[in-house]
C-alpha cells in the first residue's frame, strides 16, 4: 500500500495553499489530489493555478491527478470541467458522473472518486469499461461490504480507501456556513475562510455530531484507519487516502508512513489522536454508526 494526499476539501488563504503543498513535496505520499471539489465561489487559487502546483509536484516526483467538482451547478463549473478534462497533462479524478462521461468521451483514463457512490460490482464495472483505474468506495462502506464488492471487482482496477480526515458526507446546493452566519449563499461573504478545518455543530447536550463546510456536510470526528492496516492488506488495497488538515499533516502522514512500515508503537492510534481537530472515530469500518470508535482500534 502506498499513500495518497487528497484534495484540499477547505477554503485556506492563497499564501496557506501554496506553503502547504510547498510542505507537501517533502512528505512521503506517493500521490498528490489537486483542485477545488466543493465550491466554486472558492476561487482564491484558479485552475491555472492548480496546474502550476501539479507541474511544480510533479517535477518533485509525485504523481498528481486533478480533482473534479463534485457539485456542477453552473456552465462557468462546466466550462472549467472541459478544461480540465482537455488539459491531458495529468490523471483526472471525477467526483460525478458528468465528468465520467466527459473523460470516457475523451478517453482519458481516470479515477473514479468516492461520491460516485459505487456499491455494486456492477457499477464499478461500467466505470472500469469507461476508464477507470483507480476507484475509491463510498466513506461510509465498511470492511465487510467492500470485501464482498471486491471479491467481483473486474480485474485492474486499483482501490484507494479513505483512511484519515473529516468524513465528507453529503452536498448541498444550499450554503450551509453561510446559512449559520445569515447571509445568502451569493453574498456568503467567503466565510469558510474563518473554518480551516470547517465549523463543528453539536448536540443540544454539547456533544460535536457534525461539521459543516460550505455546502458540504462532514463527520465531526476524524474518521482513522490507522490501527486497520492488517485488514486494509487483507483486501489487497492499493492505497491510503489522507484528507489534508490545516494543522500537524506532515506529522499525519508520517504517522501513517511509520504504521506502514511497521515502525509505528503500540500507542500510534493514540499518538495520531492528539493531532486532530475532532475525536477518532471509525465505526463506518465496522459495520456500525459512523460517530462511534471501535473497541478494537484502543485495545
Amino acid at each position: 500500500m502506498n499513500l495518497s494526499l487528497g484534495p484540499l476539501l477547505y477554503y485556506w488563504p492563497r499564501e496557506d495553499v501554496l506553503a502547504f503543498y510547498d510542505e507537501a513535496a517533502n512528505w512521503p505520499v506517493d500521490r498528490i489530489y489537486l483542485g477545488e471539489s466543493v465550491c466554486s465561489r472558492r476561487h482564491l487559487l484558479r485552475l491555472p493555478d492548480w496546474l502550476a502546483l501539479a507541474e511544480t509536484l510533479a517535477a518533485a516526483g509525485k504523481e498528481v491527478a486533478l480533482s473534479t467538482q463534485t457539485l456542477i451547478e453552473s456552465e462557468s463549473d462546466l466550462k472549467t470541467l472541459r478544461r480540465i478534462v482537455a488539459d491531458g497533462r495529468f490523471m483526472v479524478e471525477a467526483n460525478e458522473w458528468g465528468a465520467v462521461r466527459l473523460l470516457s468521451e475523451a478517453g482519458r483514463p481516470f479515477v473514479a472518486g468516492p461520491t460516485l457512490n459505487v456499491y455494486n460490482p456492477e457499477t464499478l464495472a461500467v466505470l472500469a469499461e469507461a476508464g477507470a483505474k483507480r476507484w475509491l468506495p463510498p466513506v461510509e462502506m465498511s470492511r465487510d461490504m467492500l470485501a464482498a464488492l471486491l471479491a467481483r471487482a473486474p480485474d485492474g482496477m486499483e482501490t484507494e480507501v479513505f483512511a484519515y480526515g473529516r468524513l465528507p458526507l453529503a452536498y448541498s446546493a444550499r450554503c450551509f456556513t453561510a446559512r449559520h452566519y445569515n447571509l445568502p449563499k451569493d453574498d456568503c461573504q467567503f466565510r469558510c475562510l474563518d473554518h480551516p478545518d470547517g465549523l463543528t455543530l453539536s448536540t443540544r447536550e454539547g456533544a460535536p455530531f457534525l461539521a459543516i463546510n460550505g455546502i458540504q456536510t462532514q463527520s465531526a470526528g476524524v474518521y482513522s484507519l490507522i490501527n486497520e492496516l492488517p485488514s486494509l492488506r487483507a483486501l489487497n488495497i492499493g492505497a491510503l487516502r489522507l484528507s489534508p488538515q490545516s494543522r500537524h499533516m506532515g506529522r499525519v502522514v508520517e504517522a501513517f508512513r511509520a504504521a506502514l512500515a511497521g515502525e509505528a508503537g503500540a500507542d500510534a492510534a493514540e499518538a495520531l489522536a492528539r493531532l486532530m481537530p475532532g475525536q477518532p472515530v471509525d465505526g463506518y469500518w465496522h459495520g456500525r454508526a459512523g460517530l462511534e470508535r471501535s473497541i478494537e482500534s484502543h485495545a
